[in-house]
């Protein structure tokens, strides 16, 4: 890995051995100029050092070690985390959620676009920067190039050099790995939706479902074009969030920043030249060298900036080598740059209006979320009566109906519920079934017949009332409602 901070050479020697041809411009037959689109050239992102690019690291170890380890995990004999799909149960450590709680994915979805909008105003591309997959699974695969091909320039000479025995197997090597790496991450994906220890089982003998090695070679396609070859062309053209970013910033969000009061007038310093004719930037090109979107910072907030902070951790090392304060690009606002705030400055005006109104309504969400959880009742209820369209009259002068009850029991043990009824005076459950027993995480149905005293209740329809309380736990309950006819 070479070390930024040796690197204070003029701004056109170091630009040359990593920057990438300026873009091209194309033309038609005629020979007339047609500005229609940039040709994509590609880059080569030079490795640094510092603060933000451990940081990155640390969340790319994070969100991977997650990834990559849930599906191994066990919860009461199963998959701690396992969105089965086939079963159409997701089961989350001590949790199992059925498709009725769709209402929950809604608020979580709901949590997500809210922490985005929170987050982006407080301090621009967070997300993008450090925990987007896109950003998480490039910084892999261009570490696994690194390792294999060499450093930024050793790279950019091995895609120049004529195909030989030694380019093709460097190349060779270098896509096989990117390869296992993105099939192991379809496969994981693939495994939070199907039990990964019959993936597992499936692999000698090549024996997924359809839908298992669909899944699989997409989502490691996917990785492997995304993360090996289009890389920041997908920060800058097919991401929507670069595009809409802009509307989440003001004076006071944190951004990566080039003080241009002190970094100007620019230019590469001689030995025994006065300090005061220059600013402190040098003009050396190392913070576009390290940019993973090839951005010059210097000429301003640009959408294609991630935030990730490479360039700051580059341009503090070239500061150190000149022997001045680090912070000629830094996290700041532009109310900072401008007025010249210091971190005590800059941290007051974080928490404003803006920000204040977004994060109020996102801990009022989470709140929500959380006592949704935690009030949840394991146990859901539905009755559907007999379509019979009137009740039958039977012997006693009782009327009678037929009700259908689903029982879901949301927990992972066995339960048994007492069911009883009521609203009408007499009412009463006829057949021998007011117990019964469903499995750990299963439905139940049963059929009952619910009779009534002949005219204890109007012509028509009357209201009564189902009642299902769990035996071992009587918070365990629900009570739903039923329309009992009475012939007219």
């Amino acid at each position: 890995m070479s070390d930024p901070g040796l690197d204070t050479r003029s701004s056109e020697d170091s630009a040359t051995d990593a920057l990438a041809p300026p873009p091209s411009s194309t033309a038609n037959e005629s020979g007339e100029g047609s500005m229609l689109y940039a040709a994509h050239k590609k880059i080569y992102v030079r490795s640094t050092s510092g603060l933000f690019v451990r940081w990155r690291w640390i969340l790319v170890w994070l969100t991977q070690v997650i990834f990559f380890g849930l599906p191994w995990l066990t919860w009461n004999g199963r998959q701690a985390v396992l969105l089965h799909l086939v079963e159409r149960k997701f089961y989350i450590f001590g949790w199992v959620f059925w498709p009725q709680d769709v209402l929950f994915l809604s608020v979580l979805l709901i949590i997500s676009a809210y922490s985005l909008f929170f987050f982006t105003a407080i301090a621009g591309r967070l997300w993008c920067g450090y925990a987007c997959p896109q950003t998480v699974y490039t910084e892999i695969f261009q570490w696994i190039e690194e390792k294999i091909e060499g450093d930024h320039t050793v790279r950019a000479k091995l895609d120049k050099a004529p195909m030989g025995g030694r380019k093709f197997g460097i190349k060779l090597f270098k896509y096989v790995i990117w390869v296992i790496f993105a099939l192991w991450t379809g496969f994981t994906f693939v495994a939070y939706f199907s039990p990964v220890k019959e993936l597992l089982a499936s692999i000698p003998v090549f024996g997924f479902g359809p839908w298992e090695k669909f899944w699989i070679f997409f989502y490691a396609t996917f990785t492997f074009v995304f993360a090996g070859s289009l890389r920041e062309q997908v920060c800058k053209y097919m991401c929507p969030y670069a595009r809409f970013q802009s509307v989440m910033f003001d004076m006071d969000t944190l951004m990566v920043t080039y003080d241009e009061a002190r970094g100007e007038p620019r230019g590469f310093r001689r030995r025994g030249e006065d300090p005061t004719t220059r600013g402190d930037c040098i003009d050396c090109g190392i913070c576009i060298q390290v940019c993973p979107t090839g951005v010059d910072i210097r000429k301003g907030l640009q959408y294609e900036c991630i935030g990730c902070g490479a360039c700051i951790d580059a341009c503090d090392l070239i500061m150190d080598k000149l022997n001045v304060p680090h912070g000629l690009v830094r996290y700041t606002t532009e109310n900072a740059l401008k007025r010249g705030w210091g971190a005590s400055e800059i941290a007051r005006h974080i928490m404003r209006p803006r920000t204040m109104i977004y994060g109020t309504i996102l801990l009022g969400i989470i709140s929500a979320f959380i006592w949704g959880l935690v009030t949840r009742i394991p146990l859901r209820v539905d009755v559907i009566r007999d379509r019979t369209p009137t009740g039958r009259i039977v012997s006693g002068g009782m009327v009678e109906n037929d009700y259908m009850l689903k029982l879901m029991n949301m927990t992972e043990k066995e339960r048994t519920f007492v069911i009883t009824v009521d609203g009408l005076e007499g009412v009463r459950i006829a057949s021998d079934k007011r117990q019964v027993t469903v499995d750990p995480a299963n439905n139940h149905e049963e059929i009952l017949v619910v009779q009534a005293p002949d005219g204890a209740g109007q012509p028509g329809s009357n209201r009564i009332y189902f009642e299902v309380v769990s035996t071992d736990d009587p918070n365990v309950r629900r009570r739903e409602k039923a329309a009992f006819l009475y012939p007219k």
